[in-house]
């Protein structure tokens, strides 16, 4: 009965986060409590569950809060637009370099692991160069969709966080093991874009018959000619003009302004960097290096009581919401663990399975995570599917990081060509591509790619 009940409890999860029926606050609070309902717990050990549950992720929920709020105050603050502009400096004219350093660039950006951001800040960079220079903004979709694959691996990204709820185990924890994998893969990703950036610059010259430095020079398609041919688009595309318009100004030869560094760069660039080392050395505990990191932002850039205010009113939004559903995911992983539901499954599943596949089950899991990512949402193979797998995969002594790092490592190149993550149609949309076009383009490459992430996983023995 637990089985039965504690499956109905997930596929329920999964189908509303789908379809979109429910948001995940309401499908991982609501579903659960009826679920333990049915299998006749009373109230007050459905509360012991709650308890238990939320107890497990309040550190990872605080630490979200505190990441939100940090790294969008330093985006605010205009951190990464002299990186944006020096790219766009260095990279003017050559197909390869603009191909490698997009990767670069948006790995740079992503470190806040806000995808959405990352498009709202690269995509309209970078797309007048793509125009100009002939290359399809296709590519640049694709170049970014590894390479923040890659970085959303960081425990502030959401990924690892879901897992290090589920689990128990601290994300940062989690995430010392997959720097090395990290590193190889953002290589790894450089050398596809050298090697697509290569084909796209052969495939301008067989179009054009002249290079691309010299099409830098003389054509002058504009945002507002491309946007004539999309007029669905159009009021995004005067938007991105706008802004296209305030970096290169009208002058016919393109080119950035001179703009100095923003107020307090140095110090904003240093304190990231240290709260990049101190997470990676692991001195301090996530959610307290981020509350110092926050302050420290808040004495730096905004020291007066009632700006620091403002900002909170304005980012508190986005950082509330992602500590909400970690809460709810707390209670959902309460009931089901602690209700027994979870153990039912994995015996049930255990005596079905060939003994010798169940030690594999989270590699065969992580072999399909992108395509599994193209039918769940983030939270439902967080949520839903790796607690199950966690389960399974114990009777055989498998380690729950080890199945964390499988899985996690196979779905995140993913994220971004799955159509239930709202920031992927924001890109396709600032691109001025199809969602259709996006992922016939990129899937098969960016499942390759995975594949790629999970060996060098295997290969620093992570599973």
């Amino acid at each position: 009965m637990l089985t039965i009940i504690g499956l109905i409890v997930i596929v329920a999860i999964v189908a509303t986060l789908i379809t979109e029926k429910l948001s995940p606050l309401v499908a991982l609070t609501a579903i659960p409590f009826a679920g333990a309902l049915a299998a006749g717990y009373s109230l007050s050990e459905i509360s012991d569950f709650f308890q238990s549950g939320v107890t497990r992720v309040a550190n990872v929920a605080f630490m979200f809060m505190f990441a939100i709020l940090f790294f969008s105050i330093m985006k605010e603050r205009g951190l990464f637009d002299p990186i944006v502009r020096g790219v766009i400096k260095l990279t003017r004219g050559n197909v390869i370099a603009v191909a490698v350093m997009t990767t670069l660039l948006a790995a740079i950006v992503h470190l806040d692991g806000s995808g959405a951001a990352t498009f709202l800040i690269v995509i309209p960079a970078l797309l007048p160069l793509y125009q100009r220079l002939g290359m399809r903004p296709l590519l640049l979709l694709l170049l970014m969709s590894m390479s923040m694959g890659v970085m959303n691996m960081v425990p502030w990204g959401g990924p690892i966080g879901r897992a290090g709820a589920v689990t128990g185990v601290d994300p940062t924890e989690l995430w010392h093991a997959l720097i090395p994998v990290q590193l190889a893969g953002m290589i790894g990703a450089m050398a596809l874009a050298a090697l697509f950036g290569w084909r796209e610059q052969r495939l301008i010259r067989a179009q054009h018959g002249e290079p691309s430095s010299h099409r830098a020079m003389t054509m002058q398609p504009t945002v507002a000619a491309h946007a004539a041919s999309e007029p669905r688009r159009l009021p995004e595309f005067k938007r991105i003009q706008r802004r296209v318009q305030a970096q290169f100004g009208d002058d016919e030869e393109p080119g950035i302004p001179e703009v100095g560094l923003p107020r307090h760069f140095w110090i904003n660039l240093a304190i990231v960097i240290t709260v990049v080392a101190v997470l990676a050395m692991g001195w301090l505990a996530p959610a307290y290096t981020f509350m110092l990191a926050l302050g420290a932002a808040f004495a730096v850039n905004l020291p007066r009581p009632a700006d620091q205010a403002a900002a909170i009113k304005k980012h508190a939004p986005q950082a509330l919401n992602m500590a909400a559903i970690i809460g709810a995911a707390g209670a959902f992983l309460g009931i089901l663990s602690d209700g027994g539901m979870l153990t039912s499954i994995a015996n049930d599943l255990a005596n079905t399975l060939p003994r010798e596949s169940i030690a594999w089950l989270h590699v065969v899991v992580g072999i399909f995570g992108v395509p599994l990512d193209m039918l769940t949402s983030t939270d439902a193979y967080y949520f839903a599917l790796l607690p199950v797998v966690q389960e399974v995969t114990a009777p055989a002594g498998v380690d729950p990081r080890s199945v964390v790092y499988a899985m996690a490592i196979g779905n995140n190149a993913g994220t971004f060509v799955s159509p239930f993550a709202p920031a992927v149609w924001l890109a396709v949309g600032l691109a001025g591509v199809q969602m259709g076009q996006h992922l016939r383009f990129s899937f098969p490459i960016i499942w390759l790619f995975s594949l790629y992430l999970l060996g060098l996983g295997a290969l620093f023995g992570l599973f």
